[in-house]
């Protein structure tokens, strides 16, 4: 991976992670595009998330202070917004830690991840005519319709946004989007919504971090310091602009807009595959359809080898002829793999 490649997925963690888009989606599909496919590429994917997580820390280190007050007694908000984000962390980890290799080793690829883009299109076009609906300032009667704030969400409308969360384990899902409609599904404004979502991807994404570096240990090793240094500054930095983006955007525009994003960007990937401009696994393996006839870009390695007698008819002279001499060892050099 060169200082480029780093940079540019940098960019692309800090704007998808928490726009409702998918980050894990559009890295696998960036990475495949790049041919970036080793483990230490894998490596760096999870690392930059590390600047995501520190923008939330820096733009809700108000909120963050809050809650390490309630710990120790002082703020009982502040207490009561951070036992719900722990029970909306719960069942992601739950599951998480029961099936992430089959997820990884079946959903991480970018087929999969154009049908999740689509499905989350067509979901987030129905959100936003749901919302347009609902979420109205003033009621038929003219009375201000009420909504539920982050300081009042009860621990049972935190665990359905968290449940809700467990389907964004499916790459090209978002992790951002399912918690924004659940907290829109439970009677939040969309802005608040998106606040308590970003609350929520400190636990959610730290903990995924902190367990995808134990298990890629050994990828940690061969990955480049540099590269990673500059990806964490720029997820930072990218992460930041769109948070507050986002915030402002949703207070007075719906989720429609992530939709047809979504449907648009499935599409052309979709024509790019089956186009053969893009790899599906960014490797030497075969970009056919499933069910398809594998094939090798590369060749097997082909040597010579001095064959000491090979198997072909010679003239048999009982004695040495005074023109050729004595009869002497063949050396025909023969091809092998």
């Amino acid at each position: 991976m060169d200082i480029i490649q780093a940079i540019i997925l940098g960019i692309i963690e800090g704007i998808t992670e928490y726009v409702p888009i998918s980050s894990t989606g559009h890295l696998i599909l960036a990475q495949a595009w790049m041919g970036l496919n080793d483990s230490a590429d894998n490596a760096y994917a999870i690392v930059i998330q590390g600047g995501a997580i520190l923008a939330v820390l820096g733009l809700y280190r108000k909120r963050v202070a809050t809650m390490v007050l309630g710990f120790f007694g002082k703020h009982k908000a502040g207490l009561k917004l951070a036992i719900n984000l722990f029970i909306a962390f719960l069942p992601a980890a739950a599951f998480g830690l029961l099936f992430h290799d089959l997820i990884e080793a079946t959903l991480f690829k970018p087929l999969p991840v154009i049908g999740a883009l689509a499905v989350g299109g067509v979901l987030m076009l129905f959100a936003a005519r749901w919302q347009r609906s609902a979420y109205q300032e003033e009621g038929a009667q003219n009375t201000v319709k009420p909504f539920i704030d982050i300081e009042h969400l009860t621990w049972k409308k935190a665990l359905i946004i968290g449940l809700l969360q467990c389907i964004a384990m499916w790459p090209g899902t978002s992790r951002s989007m399912m918690t924004i409609v659940g907290g829109m599904a439970v009677g939040m404004k969309p802005k608040h919504a998106a606040e308590f979502s970003f609350l929520l991807g400190l636990p959610t994404l730290g903990g995924a971090t902190v367990y995808m570096l134990y298990k890629s240990s050994d990828a940690l090793a061969t990955m480049d310091i540099t590269a990673a240094i500059i990806g964490v500054v720029f997820a930072f930095i990218a992460a930041s602009i769109a948070i507050k983006w986002l915030v402002a955007y949703l207070s007075n525009h719906g989720l429609a807009i992530f939709g047809w994003y979504r449907l648009v960007l499935a599409i052309v990937v979709a024509i790019l595959i089956y186009g053969g401009y893009f790899s599906l696994s960014g490797n030497n393996e075969s970009n056919t359809i499933e069910g398809g006839d594998a094939t090798s870009s590369t060749f097997e390695p082909v040597t010579f080898e001095i064959d000491h007698c090979p198997a072909l008819p010679v003239a048999i002279q009982e004695t040495p002829s005074t023109m050729t001499g004595p009869t002497v060892d063949c050396h025909i050099p023969v091809l092998i793999s």
